[in-house]
This record gives C-alpha cells, structure tokens and sequence, in this order.
C-alpha cells in the first residue's frame, strides 16, 4: 500500500509540473493556425475586443514580435566583459513580454491580482488594457498596429517624447507588427472557424 501511495504521490508530481505548459503554435505566419493551436485563445482575444476595444490582429501581431507565442519568454542576459552574467536586460516576461512595474499597474487598476504573464488570457487582456490607455493618453487607435507597438515598447511617456525616432531598428520592427497586423486581419476574416 505505501508503494502505491508513492507512486501516485510521484505521478501527481510530475503532472503538476507539466499542467499549465503550452507550447507555441507552430505555424506562426497564419493566424487561423495560431487560433487553431489553442482553441480557447479565439475567446480569449474576443473578451480583449468586448472589453477593451482592441483588434485581436493587433494583439497577435504584437505578441509575435514581443514573445514569439513563448508563454515564459525572458529577455537575455547581460554579461560583464562578454561571460560575467549581470542578470537579465529588462524584467519583461511572458507573452506580452510586460515589465514588472506596468504588470503591477494592471492589476491594480483592473482588480485582477491573481492574473500571470505565462498566462494567455491574462496578457492579452493585459495588452488589451494597456493598449485602451494608449489610446488615451496619447491618442493613437487601437487600429493602428505601428504606432500602438512604439507606445507599447517605448511606454506612454516615451512614446509622446518621440524617443522612438532615434531608434531605427525599433522603427523597423513597429513597420514589421504593422504588416504582420494587416497579414493576421485577412487571414483572420477568412478563418471558417472564427
């Protein structure tokens, strides 16, 4: 009998380890296979337009860019003289790569304080969230996936200083979530399933 406890003990173990853990989609060029990948993200980006007013081509595009669909994705880290790791660039993490602080925000202001980057529904509300303060505070819709992502990235602040104009490699990226935000919006309207 205590052998079997054990064993039972070990396999609860093992499956608690791997509840919860959701590989990326595999092909990420296509929006209708994103959605296909997890079926309960099509829900979850329609509870992100209901509650926030954003596109969910406009979310996916962004989460491609920030995390590649990696629920525990982490920026790099930094290292002294090329091999002392100094820890990471940024405390960003998980699909919406959002940093420690902004999180902290979100679920202060939305009363969601069980709410988890590794977590798809929580980020894209999150992005949904911050997206709708976007548009407020400095005044760019929802719609429009370039400018969203260099207040996304640059923050609201940074985004009204123009900080992104001298950031070329930047200015390359928010003009990739645009083109892959117009992709994802065709492929989405021909999906049969969404």
């Amino acid at each position: 009998m205590k052998h079997i406890k054990v064993l039972l003990l070990l396999v609860l173990a093992l499956t608690a380890c791997s509840v919860g853990r959701v590989d990326p989609p595999e092909n990420l060029d296509n929006a209708c296979s994103i959605l296909s990948h997890q079926k309960r993200w099509s829900k979850d980006l329609d509870r992100v337009e209901q509650n926030w007013g954003v596109p969910r081509h406009v979310i996916l595009a962004t989460i491609y860019h920030e995390s590649r669909f990696v629920a525990n994705a982490r920026t790099p880290y930094k290292f002294a003289f090329g091999v002392i790791p100094m820890g990471r660039r940024s405390t960003a993490y998980g699909y919406s790569q959002a940093l420690d602080g902004t999180w902290e925000d979100y679920k202060i202001a939305t009363g969601n304080t069980r709410a988890r980057r590794n977590r798809f529904h929580d980020a894209v509300d999150f992005m949904g969230w911050y997206m709708n303060r976007t548009e407020q505070k400095t005044g760019v819709p929802k719609t429009d996936a370039y400018n969203q992502y260099l207040a996304y990235h640059q923050g609201h602040t940074g985004y009204r200083r123009g900080s992104y104009r001298g950031k070329p490699a930047l200015i390359a990226v928010a003009n990739k979530v645009q083109a892959r935000s117009n992709m994802y919006a065709v492929q989405l309207a021909t999906c049969p399933q969404y």
